[in-house]
Formats: C-alpha cells, sequence, structure tokens
C-alpha cells in the first residue's frame, strides 16, 4: 500500500510540475500563450494536456492533434524539431491549413519533448509577430531547459510505475502575476482608480481571455446604455445583440492571439456610432470606449500603431469553401479548375498560370485567363531555372508587384503577358520541396495589404498540398491502369471458326486495381476455350491474384484437362495461393466442328445465348463453390448447342449489378438488351452493351465483356 501511494504522489507531483514548468516558460519568454501537448497512449494523437492564456473555445478546437497533420505542434514532435514561425505569413507558408483556421498575426514556436529516442509531447509558446527569421537565442534556450525538465519529469513518472498521462480535458491556467510586477494594491487606492475612471469622459472595460467582462466603468455603462450588473461575467455580444457581429468578435479574437491592439466601430440602435479599441492586457484585454465622428465604417482603420482587420466575411468564406473543396481534388486539373473558378472572381484576378520545373527548365503547365498568343510568348520568354534563382519556386518566398515598373525592376526580362498590370508569385511547397509557382496576374496596377497577402499564401499552401495529392493519385491512377492492362490479353487469338469480341471498362471512380478478367485459349483442331471470372477485391493483391489464376487455367486448359477438370485444379492451387480469397469464373470450350460447348461454372453468373433468329435465353447450369473455398469442391458440366450465328455472351456483376435491383432482373435485362442488338456486328454489339445509355447496372465496378459468335468452318 505506502508503494502504491507513492507512486501516485509522485504521478501527481510530475503532472503539477509539468504545470508549473509551463507557466514559467511562458512568464520568462514574454509570450502571451503557452500550451503543453502530451502523446496519448497510441503516439497517435498529441492532447493539450494544459494551457495557459488560451479562450477556452480555441483550447477546446485545438485539444487533439493527430501526429501526422500538418500543424506545427504536430511537426514538432513527428520530426523532434524546433518549428518557428515568424508571423502570419510565415504560419500561411508553413502550414497553410492553421493559417486559415486561426487568421491572426502572432509568432508560434514549438519544441519536442523527447525522452530516449522518443518524443512524449510538445511545448508550445506564441508571442507578438516578430520579423526575426528565427526565435531569439534567449527564447530558444528556455525552450530547450524547460523541454529537457519536463522529460525529465516524465520519465521520473515511468520509474515509479505511474506515467503521466495526458487530462481528459485541458487544465486552462489563470494568467501568471508577477508579485513583484504587480503589487497587492490598497482598498484606497483601487477606489481612486475607480474614480479616476469614471471621471473621464470615454468609457473602459476588462474583458478576461474568453471574452467574459470582468470590469466596466461608469461612462461604459452609458455609452452602451446598459449595467454593470447586466454585463458582469458574460462576453458583450452576449448581452447586446448590436455588437453581435462576426467581425467585432474578429478584433477580439485578433487582440487575444495576436496580442496586438485591434479597433472597429458599431452603431447603437438609436443610431448613435461608436468606437472601440481593444488592447492586450496580462489577463485578458482593456477596451476604450468612445462616441464615433468618423466615417461610419465597421471596418474604418485608424492610424498605426492601431491595427484594424479587414478581412471581409465573404473572402474569408470563400477560402473556406475553397479548402473544402481541394480536399477533395482527385486530379492536377481538378486542382487548377478549383482555383481558377473560386480565387479569380474573389481577388479580382485576371490572369492565372501555375510554373513547374522539369528538367532544370520552368514549364507553363496551366493557365487561365491569357489569350493563345501570350501563353506562346510566355512559354518561350520562361528562363531556365538555374538563370533564375530569385524566383519563388527556388527561394520559396512569395514576392507582390503592385505595377509593372516594380516587376521589371526584379526581373527585367519579363513581358506584360496578356496586358496584365500586377502579379503575385506565390511558391507551390509541398512535403518534398518546390513544387511549381502560382502566378496571379490583375488587370490593374494593385496595392497588395498584408492580409491580402497572407491570404494568397495561405492559398498558395493549400493548392500545393493538394498539386502533391492529385499528382500521386495521378501517379497511381496511372499505375493501376498499367498493371489492369498488362495482366489481360493484348489481343485475343485469332481462331478459324470463331468471331470474338472483348471489352473491358474500369470502375469509374478511384484508383482500385480490379480483380475482373477474361480469356480466350486457342485449343487446336476446331477446339476453343473461354473464360471469364472476378477475383475478390481491388488491390494490387487481387490483381496480383488474377494474373495466377489465368496462368493455371491457361495450362490445365491446354495440357487436355476437361471444363470441370479446369475449374477443379485451379481451385486447388488458388487455396494454397491465397487461401482468404475467393474468385468467381466460368469455363466454357467449345468444340467448333460439333458446335457444341461444354460449362463449368464456379459460382459465377450465367452465360447469355441467342441463337439465329430466336431470343436470348440465360444458359442453366450447376454452378460449384467459389474458387478458393474447398480443397474438395466438385465442378459439374452441361452441355450446350451452339450454332453458327449465335451470340454466347460472357460478363461479369459490374455490368448489371445496381442497388435495390434483383440480380434476376437484371440478367433479364441484359437478355432482353441482347435480343434486341443481337444482329449487330460483334464489336459494335459489345460497345452496346457497354454505353452507359443502355446500361443495366449502375457502373461502380468494373466490367469485362466477352462475347463468341461461332461460324461455319470450312473443312
Amino acid at each position: 500500500m505506502g508503494s502504491n501511494t507513492a507512486s501516485y504522489a509522485g504521478s501527481r507531483r510530475g503532472a503539477s510540475g509539468l504545470d508549473e514548468l509551463l507557466v514559467r516558460a511562458v512568464s520568462d519568454s514574454g509570450a502571451h500563450i503557452g500550451a503543453l501537448y502530451l502523446l496519448d497512449e497510441d503516439g497517435q494523437v498529441l492532447r493539450m494536456n494544459t494551457a495557459m492564456g488560451f479562450p477556452a473555445a480555441i483550447a477546446k478546437a485545438w485539444a487533439r492533434v493527430r501526429l501526422t497533420v500538418p500543424m506545427p505542434v504536430a511537426a514538432a514532435a513527428r520530426e523532434r524539431r524546433l518549428v518557428w514561425t515568424a508571423d502570419q505569413e510565415d504560419l500561411a507558408r508553413q502550414f497553410p491549413g492553421a493559417a486559415l483556421a486561426l487568421p491572426y498575426n502572432f509568432a508560434v514556436a514549438t519544441a519536442p519533448i523527447v525522452c530516449g529516442e522518443s518524443a512524449r509531447g510538445t511545448l508550445l509558446l506564441v508571442s507578438p509577430a516578430s520579423n526575426a527569421p528565427g526565435p531569439e537565442p534567449r527564447l530558444l534556450g528556455l525552450m530547450e531547459r524547460t523541454c529537457r525538465d519536463m522529460a525529465d519529469l516524465l520519465e521520473q513518472a515511468d520509474r515509479l510505475g505511474r506515467p503521466v498521462r495526458p487530462r481528459p480535458r485541458p487544465r486552462i491556467l489563470a494568467p501568471y502575476r508577477s508579485r513583484q510586477d504587480d503589487p497587492a494594491v490598497s482598498p484606497e487606492a483601487a477606489m481612486a482608480a475607480l474614480e479616476c475612471l469614471n471621471g473621464l469622459p470615454e468609457g473602459y472595460c476588462a474583458l478576461d481571455v474568453d471574452g467574459r467582462v470582468t470590469f466596466l466603468s461608469a461612462p461604459a455603462s452609458g455609452l452602451l446604455d446598459t449595467t454593470a450588473a447586466a454585463m458582469l461575467g458574460k462576453r458583450p455580444w452576449e448581452v447586446l445583440p448590436w455588437l453581435a457581429d462576426p467581425p467585432h468578435e474578429d478584433s477580439y479574437r485578433s487582440a487575444i492571439l495576436g496580442h496586438q491592439v485591434t479597433f472597429f466601430t458599431a452603431e447603437r440602435p438609436d443610431g448613435q456610432w461608436l468606437a472601440f479599441q481593444l488592447f492586450p492586457a496580462p489577463s485578458g484585454l482593456s477596451v476604450r470606449i468612445t462616441p464615433s465622428t468618423m466615417a461610419r465604417d465597421p471596418g474604418h482603420v485608424l492610424p498605426d500603431p492601431v491595427v484594424g482587420r479587414q478581412v471581409g466575411g465573404a473572402a474569408l468564406y470563400d477560402m473556406l469553401q475553397l479548402a473544402a473543396s481541394l480536399s477533395q481534388a482527385a486530379t492536377v486539373q481538378d486542382v487548377i479548375d478549383l482555383v481558377a473558378d473560386q480565387v479569380m472572381p474573389v481577388f479580382d484576378v485576371k490572369g492565372l498560370a501555375i510554373l513547374t520545373a522539369e528538367g532544370g527548365r520552368l514549364r507553363v503547365a496551366a493557365t487561365r485567363g491569357y489569350s493563345p498568343a501570350s501563353v506562346a510568348e510566355m512559354r518561350r520568354r520562361t528562363p531556365c531555372a538555374p538563370h533564375a534563382p530569385e524566383l519563388p519556386i527556388i527561394t520559396g518566398e512569395p514576392a507582390f508587384f503592385a505595377n509593372e515598373r516594380e516587376l521589371l525592376d526584379a526581373y527585367p526580362d519579363a513581358g506584360r503577358y496578356g496586358g496584365m498590370s500586377a502579379w503575385a508569385l506565390l511558391p507551390l511547397l509541398s512535403s518534398g520541396g518546390p513544387i511549381g509557382t502560382l502566378v496571379l496576374a490583375y488587370g490593374r496596377p494593385h496595392r497588395f495589404t498584408q492580409d491580402e497577402r497572407t491570404t494568397l499564401t495561405t492559398l498558395a499552401g493549400l493548392m500545393a498540398q493538394a498539386l502533391e495529392r492529385a499528382r500521386l493519385y495521378d501517379a497511381k491512377h496511372r499505375l493501376a491502369q498499367t498493371l489492369q492492362s498488362s495482366l489481360l490479353p493484348r489481343a485475343l487469338p485469332v481462331i478459324p471458326g470463331l468471331e470474338v469480341a472483348a471489352r473491358y471498362l474500369p470502375a469509374t471512380q478511384g484508383i482500385d486495381i480490379g480483380g475482373d478478367f477474361y480469356d480466350l485459349i486457342h485449343l487446336g483442331d476446331g477446339q476453343a476455350a473461354a473464360v471469364i471470372g472476378d477475383v475478390q477485391g481491388h488491390d494490387t493483391t487481387a490483381a496480383a491474384l488474377m494474373g495466377q489464376v489465368r496462368t493455371a487455367i491457361h495450362a490445365h486448359a491446354t495440357s487436355g484437362a476437361s471444363a470441370g477438370e479446369v475449374l477443379t485444379h485451379t481451385n486447388r492451387l488458388l487455396i494454397d495461393l491465397a487461401p482468404n480469397r475467393f474468385t468467381s469464373c466460368l469455363y466454357i470450350s467449345l468444340d467448333l466442328r460439333d458446335h457444341t460447348a461444354c460449362v463449368a461454372s464456379a459460382g459465377h453468373l450465367p452465360p447469355l445465348l441467342r441463337r439465329p433468329g430466336a431470343t436470348t435465353e440465360v444458359v442453366e447450369s450447376t454452378p460449384g463453390l467459389l474458387l478458393g473455398i474447398d480443397p474438395a469442391a466438385d465442378y459439374p458440366t452441361s452441355e450446350l448447342y451452339v450454332p453458327p450465328g449465335s451470340v454466347l455472351a460472357l460478363y461479369t456483376d459490374g455490368l448489371i449489378e445496381a442497388p435495390g435491383v434483383d440480380l434476376g432482373d437484371a440478367i433479364d435485362g441484359l437478355a432482353g438488351q441482347l435480343t434486341r442488338h443481337g444482329q449487330l456486328p460483334l464489336a459494335r454489339l459489345a460497345d452496346r452493351l457497354i454505353d452507359p445509355a443502355e446500361s443495366v447496372g449502375h457502373r461502380s465496378d468494373d466490367i469485362a465483356v466477352l462475347l463468341l459468335s461461332p461460324v461455319h468452318l470450312s473443312p
């Protein structure tokens, strides 16, 4: 009992010690926000254990971060390195998703907490935006010491047998106040300060980090037309509906997260406009409220040093919509089309181009808004990459040119393609390095605001991630198609006395590799065999197995085995090769001299037969088990008369299956198609059967069709 009690106390000391180290790191670094993340037991998710200075709603949204996502805290733990972003634009360049979710200007420093060879968590510090390319040596040393001390506490708790686990919900610590910097204030002094504030014409209000009112002066109550009792402990926009406007709350978040002064104006119900200035304070915000005599525009910005955010709600909505759309883009062309369709009208962009580096030269990969002549000129004048080291594709830094003169100062050989007058050159950076440059061109000179630069940099980051996924998708799709086609017959053999036509149609969605297959085997002396089947699964294993099944059937067929024996031998081989994979298969041997066929089925769909001048019939047979289930399975055969001019149709389920459609009805529907169009030449008939306009199924799976038509065999 005593040992367990000591272990529990050690664990408690470890957790509280981590909290104390976080408080000290925030205080000593000058950061206004800090958080400690710990990896969960599975080592896949970082959970916020303790936070300080974070609004509760934001802390809740970022309480869980998967180790694989492109976020600063995840990158620090995953790569075991310190991650630094100096400001919002730097964050947008490195982590566009994070910049889009938190579009505020601040610096981020996050470092891994390493125990032995593994990261156990990360320390996150948020400070006012900086121009420094990296953290100051003092901050770097402080974070290294803090992370080392945190690792020591975690290892000590491990040795005691009571490892520190992340809390179910983050503990939010109160802002730290030093006794030396904030000595106790006597009641008399506090009353004097209150009387001083109440004697001023403007109003003053204090908000905590969650936006709740902690103090309201008498003039502020009068200006807001409310009372302190109604406001204390509540957020202003919850009490006063005329303050419930997203840009006003955005100003509060910008002041809290960016630790910068923000400003907005709002109109009271009686028509009086008020100006609000939000000043960061150690425990939240101090708000100055004055009657406004300026332009009645809630977006009006005071001169520096007051910072007014000008990110329009509509533009932010469009960016969020674009981000959601890009996550679904499957191909490179999808990405280009989405960006062109949504970005160009929102930002009033006249032209768009994507440059990529291939073979040591910049290539114009795609354009929108340029005439063919302009595109040709652009391609002619695009420089070789080694001679243009200042391009964003090389430096990784965005470049903005408000007019032609600024562009020519940087690139003397540049041309004004399509009459453009302002440009944004944005690097497209993927996890593997730079992949290109996004060029946005404007029809008139355009001065880029800081917020616009950040938004466009975020856009380029999102687009680069989408392009990387799309290029991988395209490559996998080409590989899948190549593998699939290589495993199917390149050409069917020419067999005297038999006309054939085959079609294979891969599924229209995804990059899965299908297991559908078909084959035609010439057995000599008026003998032939046809086979069609479907291997379970849609992956490389299914494709490889399909190739092995085709090879086995071909080998047994050419050795003289009967139809039933071919399936029996192949079934036993399949159980040895892949005991957990099943295959449907239909095998038909044809005697082209006496016009008969022998049919054996391993759970496959029945073939269809249209004899000359007759309706199509479903060939009834006794199917055996799917291949790969029972090594002792038996495959009975049935005889069939197939006169010259008949059409025998073999197919896979992708041709007919559809949700809610009975399988028997679907087969009858295909038989009706064969009756209506059976007089067509075999190749045209095959095209008609797979034509989506006459489709029986809904085409969500691969389709294989093999048509056979015996003709009179010459003596």
